[in-house]
């Protein structure tokens, strides 16, 4: 196959990547570097060799590719609080205009299209677990809302084209995803209590810790991603790992799989934390026979001798 993937040296893309060329695809990897890093573009065309392209191109303009294209995975979004926050309105832009031109691809190329969602679209969740036939409670005009709702219009997008044109669309509703190759400075839970560890520096928890997550390891997601890809699913589907914990389990754990003697930081709660969020992962299992492998101390395992070693050479 040869695949297009927007996004593709942000973390979750570039493993995607990865992975397609690990089976012998083409890969056509687009990306303009607002928050991911060049750094992972050179392993790629080293192991890719002829069957890996690169193109650097903001998503928001009109996407050209020369040649077959036979899927189309989206997933150019900032995806990290600090990455959005810090950039709004480019956020808002490529949840719309850059789906837009990512789903004209698809459609002129006759590609299967898969949309990198999110789990914010379900917003501080009024429900537990959250179910894909939840709505969501989402303040669209909070500052979480211009990743929220630009989500929530990709997916909109993504159901007209599939529902007007015919176009084969997935819609993968993506839970906290972590594992090697994440930057140092994500400024999410798991990046920032491990560098903070490894450090030595206190561990920043925001509130009081009792907020839960639901963290999924990245190969899982990976398996997940490729499922529903070829599946004839087009309704958003939950990937994420149903193993819940707060936030407060979360530090703790890394402080005793880093054997850090770093402290816990308590800081303010940001505005419109989820209080909770655990997938409800049903339908993945009926429709997809997909669930998570890796337990969460396996994968922190993993992340964190990843995270000691660039730590180490002073890698980003």
């Amino acid at each position: 196959m040869r695949i297009v993937v927007t996004g593709g040296a942000g973390f979750i893309g570039h493993h995607l990547c990865r992975n397609f060329l690990g089976r012998g695809d083409e890969v056509v990897c687009i990306d303009n570097f607002i928050s991911s890093e060049r750094g992972r573009i050179r392993p790629l065309q080293d192991e890719g060799k002829e069957r890996f392209v690169f193109i650097e191109h903001n998503v928001c303009a009109h996407i050209k590719v020369d040649g077959v294209v036979d899927a189309v995975f989206h997933f150019a979004s900032p995806a990290s609080p600090i990455d959005y926050l810090n950039y709004p309105i480019q956020t808002l832009k490529v949840g719309a205009l850059g789906t837009h031109n990512a789903l004209g691809l698809a459609l002129t190329k006759k590609a299967r299209f898969l949309l990198a969602s999110t789990s914010e679209v379900y917003g501080d969740p009024e429900i537990h677990p959250q179910s894909e036939d939840y709505w969501g409670n989402v303040n669209p005009i909070g500052p979480r809302g211009v990743y929220d709702e630009a989500k929530r219009f990709a997916e909109a997008l993504t159901m007209a084209y599939h529902r007007t044109h015919g176009l084969q669309t997935y819609i993968a509703r993506l839970f906290n995803t972590y594992g090697p190759g994440m930057r140092l400075e994500d400024g999410r839970a798991i990046p920032n209590f491990l560098r903070a560890a490894i450090r030595g520096e206190p561990l920043p928890v925001y509130g009081d810790g009792s907020q839960t997550r639901s963290f999924c390891y990245i190969s899982d997601l990976v398996e997940g991603l490729i499922a529903l890809s070829k599946s004839e699913v087009h309704d958003p589907v939950n990937l994420g790992n149903p193993a819940e914990m707060t936030i407060a389990e979360l530090a703790e754990q890394v402080l005793k799989i880093t054997g850090s003697g770093s402290c816990i930081e308590q800081r303010p709660l940001p505005q419109d934390d989820p209080k909770i969020r655990q997938p409800d992962i049903a339908k993945a299992r009926a429709l997809l026979g997909w669930e998570p492998k890796i337990s969460v101390e396996e994968g922190l395992h993993q992340t964190a001798e990843d995270f000691q070693k660039r730590l180490s050479i002073g890698q980003k």
